[in-house]
């Protein structure tokens, strides 16, 4: 029989115990930190976008290349799974922007 003593879960992390709310909100305040990260590579990643679109446009070029496209969401498929296509569909929609 445990002598652990649990109490009802803290609002915030749901844990039981003082040490697992601990460790949830460690690991939160990492999530937020990529989660930082993560939404700069995005808006990085759409400016570089930007780039190639106007110089595509520019000489003469369709905005879009679909067949990159397709590329871009097989190695997300790839790397994430089933997932990782919603996620480059995403990425992609973000990047066309409104040149």
């Amino acid at each position: 029989m445990s002598t652990e003593t649990t109490t009802a879960p803290t609002p915030d992390t749901g844990a039981r115990t003082p040490e697992a709310a601990g460790i949830i909100n460690d690991a939160r305040r990492r999530i937020d930190d990529l989660d930082g990260r993560i939404i700069g590579l995005v808006q990085e990643r759409m400016a570089v976008s930007a780039v190639i679109q106007r110089e595509r446009i520019t000489s003469g070029g369709r905005r879009v290349n679909l067949a990159r496209e397709m590329e871009i969401l097989a190695h997300y498929r790839d790397q994430l799974g089933r997932p990782g296509t919603a996620l480059a569909m995403t990425l992609l929609e973000l990047s066309r922007g409104q040149i």
